[in-house]
């Protein structure tokens, strides 16, 4: 600690965070961070919370796991009450009636990652008597459109792969080049940004998540009120940006249907660190 202020590292146990905590154990990166903290939904894929148990034996410096609950289960819950309130994702709505598409207003990146994270700062700091916070955020180079302050006065956001001009496909190198494994992309299984390559990746390769989000959405139109979270919803609510159950959604890609792909490079996902 120096001047009153400690290093805290957000980690999302994706490609940037995880190539942070790494680059850190080993000195790349200073100074030692007092510690990484991993706010949990309790909704990633099952890889995600496997990277995590994988990496943490690697640094030498702790990693907190703090959650605001279960973000799934939650949601549900709120649908089936209509004075119930959640932090909810940004799932689409089709309006029947008025034949157009909206979405739910997002807050479940404040209540179940941003809050939880800010409140362990808070003990971490009273812990340290630090005064301030530099919170290292995974970003990279080319997702530099997302930096944004931290809105609050005892946190300052750093971008350590920014300042190393360090892009995502930098940051698979260098893990590649270390012998460390791949890090998966982070985002809960049902959040609707995530394209469909990776919805594909789950129906074929991780039945399991693909089961529990299939069913997860089916059970959002069961449990879906005129009222969602102190809201009326004038529309039916999907996970897919198609508006429709993600297991009657054509994933296929373009080669599937016969055309060429022009094209080798994917589009990455922005959740994620």
């Amino acid at each position: 600690m120096t001047d009153g202020t400690i290093d805290i590292l957000s980690l999302g146990a994706g490609v940037q965070s995880s190539l942070i905590a790494l680059m850190a154990a080993s000195g790349e990166i200073t100074p030692m961070p007092t510690c990484a903290i991993f706010a949990d939904t309790q909704a990633e894929p099952q890889d995600v919370y496997d990277h995590l148990h994988y990496l943490i034996p690697l640094l030498p410096f702790p990693v907190h796991i703090v959650t605001a609950g279960n973000l799934e289960e939650d949601f549900l819950a709120a649908l089936s009450d209509p004075a119930g309130r959640c932090g909810q994702p940004p799932f689409y709505v089709w309006s029947e009636k008025k034949q157009m598409e909206a979405a739910l207003w997002r807050k479940c990146t404040k209540e179940y990652k941003l809050d939880p994270i800010r409140r362990k700062v808070r003990e971490v700091m009273e812990e340290c008597g630090a005064e301030h916070v530099r919170q290292w955020i995974g970003i990279s180079l080319d997702e530099a459109h997302r930096m944004k302050p931290s809105g609050v006065r005892f946190i300052t956001n750093v971008y350590p792969l920014i300042d190393r001009k360090l892009s995502r496909h930098d940051c698979l190198l260098w893990l590649e080049r270390k012998g460390f494994r791949k890090p998966p992309k982070s985002a809960c299984r049902f959040c609707p940004y995530i394209n469909d390559e990776r919805l594909r990746e789950m129906r074929d390769h991780k039945p399991d998540d693909w089961k529990k989000l299939v069913a997860f959405d089916r059970e959002i139109r069961n449990r879906q009120r005129e009222v969602v979270n102190g809201a009326k919803i004038t529309g039916t609510i999907y996970i897919h940006r198609s508006c429709k159950p993600i297991d009657e959604v054509d994933l296929s890609t373009d080669l599937d249907n016969g055309q060429l792909n022009l094209f080798g490079n994917e589009c990455e996902g922005m959740c994620g660190l």
